[in-house]
């Protein structure tokens, strides 16, 4: 005999679809008739021939999707709960009592009935987050015009237009137009992004303002959205270690019910006893316990951004102890950021940016990205310049009214001939340690230094803190950056630990080192030279995956969007789904056991409280379960905290 497969799947599969098809109408007018004869018994007294006819023919109708699918486990070779209910109604039909076998098989049928769409619910909603890529695209033809076609017709290379309100129908580029996307659909992001030329779109994301061309670069499955999908819904199909301890011994659970019915059957010789055993024994809250509650923490996770590969991974995550934090890209934005401003004497801040901007208009580097925007977020004009020239590595000059301006290294105006001799080098070469300075003359003349720094998140303090007040034994971060550099970030991020100057492999080696010591560690990077850390680490949990087929692939875990904020839900989440598993094994064992007790002892059990007490348990399992499909949704941080800062700090 083979194991019993787990899961909802086990208990109440469609074996075909021609009996199950029928399942509703099937319960609908079995209950009818059935109802019948105890209206019968009112009017006609106990056991007239036309209540007995009525209670049999329910009770048969009823029973007829039972014992399809049970048939079909037998000549499967599996053995499920179905068997154990098909025999209970065909005791209690033995026995003679067609309404308690109506009865029973009405509250089995119900019970399967309710338990497959309330866990449905879980599924479904993953189904909806994913399946949002529209069929048809707008694709731009060679000879002019535009082209309605099938999604699934467009190639990489083809050109599509989308207009505003609708959905993006595949992955790509902007060539033509700004506007602002809603990609909640993929980040869990609640609140729309500008996008302008150059920048992606991802299939399953919302066009809201404006019109843009966009040259497609993913198509079908291999988009975002497409793969996101296929990820999440392997995920469904992958067991918890517990999972699979109940599946090795599944095989070997009817025949101990059978030779415990058969025993009590002997010793008493009650065919409702027996039946009630039966019923009792179908271990559906058991079954049901562990595939719902993680089916609903994935589309949890997935309603947030957050993308689990394997179930094994989502309940790891709450016996994470210690965190190791990439900072570039991670931590940080990336992106530099002006930092500070040193005039020189006798010259203003806003006339430093004014004349370093007027040069800096022209260049591509991320230092002058970076002083354009302090320029338009200050509103300082920039003046017009000529002669632009850059000198890799060194500078940036060009003419502006007249003037020959300087924007760059130190060493770069002394050989130019400026006198930067004023700055007082000590503090110079501090400030060196911890920021990229750009210096600045105009005519002959140093105007002062500009000081640019990789940005911190805005919300990455306040989730270091939510995990430290959570219980968190363990932060640290580890970058490829000069020492200084990290340790200024670990100090303004409440002083956490930090490793400065690793190598890719070098950090793998840090992870390694962590979790020699005892701890169990998530490694949080961007996905894309952490791979040895992401792979090293008990838990990888890659930033920013959405478009990054690399994320998507090296860790175990991947946050769609940068939000460091998913971090901690998604410990809560799992801290949540772990509790949700237990609780729902307590169920089933309490109602299994309890009742079994009950019936074999005292026999005061029949079998109609037996189904009764059967869907109860079933029903308390799903909906607790349930729960976690809208976990978080609460107004108050603090709630979502309590169970897992207890939890943590036991651990």
């Amino acid at each position: 005999m083979q194991p019993a497969k787990h899961g909802h799947e086990a208990g109440h599969r469609d074996h075909g679809h021609g009996v199950q098809r029928f399942r509703l109408p099937l319960l609908f007018a079995g209950t009818v008739f059935v109802i019948a004869a105890y209206l019968s018994d009112l009017v006609y007294g106990k056991n007239n021939l036309v209540g007995d006819f009525s209670a049999a023919l329910g009770a048969v109708l009823l029973a007829l999707p039972i014992f399809w699918v049970a048939i079909q486990d037998l000549l499967e070779g599996h053995m499920h709960m179905d068997e154990l209910v098909a025999l209970a109604v065909l005791a209690a039909m033995a026995n003679g009592d067609f309404r308690t076998a109506g009865v029973v098989a009405f509250f089995m049928l119900i019970s399967q009935v309710i338990e497959t769409r309330t866990a449905q619910g879980a599924h479904k909603a993953i189904e909806k987050l994913v399946r949002l890529a529209p069929t048809t695209a707008r694709r731009l033809e060679e000879e002019g015009g535009e082209r309605e076609v099938q999604a699934t017709e467009l190639n990489a290379g083809d050109r599509i237009r989308v207009l505003p309100g609708e959905t993006v129908p595949t992955d790509g580029a902007i060539v033509l137009g700004q506007t602002s996307i809603n990609e909640a659909s993929i980040t869990g992001e609640s609140l729309p992004r500008d996008k302008a030329a150059g920048e992606e779109v991802f299939a399953g994301t919302v066009n809201l303002t404006g019109m843009i061309e966009v040259n497609v670069t993913r198509v079908g499955e291999d988009t975002t959205i497409g793969r996101v999908r296929e990820l999440i819904l392997a995920a469904e199909h992958t067991k918890l270690p517990i999972t699979k301890v109940i599946d090795k011994y599944a095989g070997f659970y009817t025949p101990v019910v059978l030779m415990i019915a058969a025993l009590v059957w002997f010793g008493t010789s009650e065919w409702d006893r027996v039946v009630a055993i039966l019923v009792m024994s179908c271990p559906c809250a058991f079954i049901l316990a562990t595939p719902t509650a993680m089916v609903a923490a994935l589309s949890a996770a997935a309603r947030r951004g957050i993308l689990v590969k394997n179930v094994v991974d989502l309940e790891s995550a709450s016996r994470i102890n210690a965190l190791v934090f990439d900072k570039t890209g991670t931590l940080t934005t990336g992106n530099l950021g002006v930092e500070r401003l040193s005039p020189a004497e006798g010259v203003s801040p806003a006339d430093l940016v004014h004349t370093a901007a007027a040069v800096e208009q022209y260049s591509n580097h991320p230092a002058a990205v970076a002083l354009l925007n302090l320029a338009r977020e200050t509103d300082v004009p920039i003046a017009n310049a000529k002669d632009f020239k850059e000198e890799p590595g060194k500078g940036v000059t060009a003419s502006v009214e007249g003037d020959v301006i300087l924007v760059g290294r130190a060493a770069w105006l002394l050989e130019h001939g400026v006198d930067v001799a004023e700055i007082d080098k000590s503090s110079r070469a501090e400030d060196a340690e911890t920021f990229s300075i750009m210096f600045v003359s105009r005519a002959g003349k140093f105007l002062g230094w500009i000081g640019l720094r990789d940005q911190i998140r805005e919300e990455a303090a306040e989730a270091i803190e939510e995990l430290r007040n959570a219980g968190m034994k363990r932060i640290s971060m580890i970058s490829g950056d000069r020492e200084s550099v990290v340790r200024l970030v670990a100090a303004e991020l409440g002083g956490c630990e930090f490793e400065a100057e690793c190598l890719p492999q070098e950090k793998a080696e840090y992870v390694a080192r962590v979790k020699e010591q005892g701890f169990q560690v998530a490694f949080v990077g961007d996905g894309v030279n952490d791979a040895p850390a992401l792979s090293a680490s008990d838990t990888g949990i890659a930033m920013g995956a959405a478009g990054s087929d690399v994320a998507i692939d090296s860790a175990t875990v991947a946050l769609m969007s940068n939000d460091l904020m998913r971090v901690p839900f998604l410990l809560k989440l799992s801290h949540a789904a772990r509790r949700a598993v237990y609780q729902n094994l307590a169920v089933g064992v309490v109602f299994i056991v309890g009742g079994l007790i009950v019936i074999a002892v005292t026999g005061y059990l029949t079998a109609i409280a037996a189904a009764l007490l059967h869907n109860a348990g079933s029903l308390i399992v799903v909906f607790n379960s349930a729960r976690l499909v809208r976990f978080g949704e609460v107004s108050n941080p603090a709630v979502l905290m309590e169970g897992f800062q207890d939890e943590a700090v036991a651990s």
